[in-house]
């Protein structure tokens, strides 16, 4: 990996006290030689390389500036309002619009990590969620008089600050929670010891009465995505931190501390990555497309074995402003069946394998292509004409799918899920009997969007891990990495930590990875490399 270094103003004073340093240094050494014997020189000459080479080469960690980041737990109640939150990714259709106006549907009720920055001179404090999938920085503001969540949390007072410059113009920021709305302003911004002068931000004058923001333990946002998402086309923190070089390289990382009995949270470092934060080497992919932390993730398995749903390759996001892992519904439906979630029984699901199992089977061992079986059973119909619909793949445009009824629609989905469940199965040779059989348990297992998945922690050690293809490497998450625990001791209730996200393509099909992958693997954002790396977290 090529990293690209930004020298900046006050190193001088430091490469002037490592010269001096250095002169002193060989000085020394020259003259402590001249009355040794020869052999005592060597080891002396030895000695004063070694000093002059430590001297000269920057400590591995120099030059970081780092966030310390802070934790909290979840707890049920928050962890079912997460849900309810999420279930909204379902109902996206276009994650973002190109003229930055609208940021993709979010749930923040989940996030654990989070830290402090302060804006203005002299400096306001304010807790903020780090997010690699938004853009925009915002803060409540003294001027926010009429939202239940602003008398919760810490206000920026404009009047305060010396550096402080008025734009006005104003904004909305949608989120699938809720939204906030506010107007721009100007004004420093420290981050990690660092000063990123004349940013622009959001003071936050109205936020959504959803418990999101009322409950949140952060006041505000940092978003850490690319420009192409930030609301008003305003210049995110990270860009103005590389252009006004206040940082070494065009790097930030992540290490999340996973021990809920640790005090430190993590670290969010800017300009590089320390190496006491990881172990071995990092894999690194390409962005596929800026906005988003984006890119292409090959296949996914449970136990040993794929689930079919990536063999072409799925779009994944890395996303540090959700402590969960989301994906396809038919997937996480078969995660649910093998590690024994409790779902929502689906009548309409049962009804598809009992009426129209076996026709389904016949077709699909005929050789009929998966997308054309719906259609050619009559449960995929619109206006006479047949197309294809599912959490799978969707090509049916918005408008046409509102004209719908929402049980034509609940039919079609679960066809085209029945389908996708015995094609998976037929690759593994299975009889007709037991597929039909095991697609009518997973039928059982189908997530419910408005609840939690409930696990039996004693059953912990008997679940499969979950591995993740990513580089052509895999990327193995145990069950205790992937189950999430809330409460203590006899109270414990333990819970999948996967959800169920539907996106159409070319977009979809989307995997969302969460702090539950990233405090797994520590976790590199190369901005001047467009990449992003993983490794083993220390």
């Amino acid at each position: 990996m090529q990293a690209s270094f930004h020298f900046y103003d006050y190193q001088s004073l430091a490469v002037a006290s490592m010269t001096l340093q250095l002169t002193l240094s060989f000085s020394l050494c020259h003259v402590s030689g001249v009355s040794l014997n020869m052999a005592h020189k060597l080891v002396q000459v030895t000695l004063c390389l070694w000093v002059f080479t430590s001297l000269l080469l920057p400590s591995p960690t120099a030059g970081l500036y780092r966030v310390s980041l802070k934790k909290q737990r979840l707890n049920l109640n928050r962890f079912k309002a997460a849900r309810i939150a999420m279930s909204g990714w379902g109902m996206l259709h276009n994650y973002g619009s190109s003229d930055g106006e609208v940021i993709p549907l979010k749930n923040y009720m989940d996030a654990q990590y989070y830290g402090v920055i302060a804006i203005g001179s002299p400096p306001q404090n304010f807790t903020v969620l780090f997010d690699t999938g938004s853009s925009n920085l915002w803060v409540p503001s003294s001027k926010c008089y009429f939202s239940i969540a602003c008398y919760f949390h810490s206000k920026y007072k404009s009047s305060r600050s010396n550096t402080y410059t008025k734009i006005g113009k104003p904004c909305e920021i949608n989120y699938g929670s809720g939204s906030i709305s506010g107007f721009f302003s100007q004004d420093n911004v420290e981050v990690g010891g660092v000063v990123v002068r004349d940013q622009v931000f959001v003071e936050a004058t109205r936020e959504g009465s959803f418990p999101t923001f009322v409950l949140a333990k952060f006041d505000g946002i940092l978003g850490l995505g690319f420009q192409e998402i930030s609301v008003g086309n305003a210049t995110p923190v990270w860009y103005n931190m590389l252009n006004q070089d206040v940082v070494r390289e065009d790097v930030f990382s992540f290490w999340l501390n996973r021990d809920p009995s640790a005090n430190e949270g993590g670290e969010l470092v800017f300009g590089g990555v320390d190496p006491k934060h990881y172990k071995g080497k990092h894999t690194y992919v390409s962005v596929t497309r800026k906005g988003y932390w984006q890119f292409d993730m090959g296949d996914f398995l449970i136990g040993n074995n794929s689930t079919g749903v990536c063999e072409g390759g799925c779009a994944a996001i890395v996303d540090s402003g959700t402590s969960l892992l989301a994906g396809p519904t038919a997937v996480v439906t078969e995660i649910n069946h093998a590690i024994g979630a409790e779902g929502v029984v689906s009548a309409e699901c049962k009804e598809v394998v009992s009426q129209y199992g076996d026709l389904i089977w016949q077709l699909l061992v005929s050789g009929v292509q998966p997308d054309k079986v719906c259609t050619q059973i009559g449960l995929c119909v619109l206006n006479g004409t047949r197309y294809m619909s599912s959490g799978i793949k969707t090509v049916v445009e918005k408008e046409n799918m509102e004209e719908l009824s929402a049980g034509d629609q609940l039919l079609c989905t679960t066809c085209q899920m029945t389908v996708f469940w015995i094609q998976s199965q037929l690759k593994q040779k299975g009889t007709k009997d037991t597929v039909l059989n095991y697609v009518n348990e997973l039928c059982q297992s189908l997530p419910s969007p408005m609840g939690e998945s409930v696990i039996d922690c004693a059953r912990i050690s008997l679940m499969p891990d979950i591995t993740f293809i990513i580089g052509d490497k895999p990327f193995k998450l145990t069950p205790d990495q992937y189950i999430v625990k809330m409460g203590e001791g006899l109270t414990t209730v333990c819970v999948s930590g996967f959800m169920a996200l539907d996106v159409s393509p070319p977009r979809g099909p989307l995997w969302i990875l969460g702090d539950v992958f990233m405090g797994v693997y520590h976790t590199v954002f190369d901005y001047g490399n467009l990449e992003i790396g993983f490794a083993e977290a220390a």
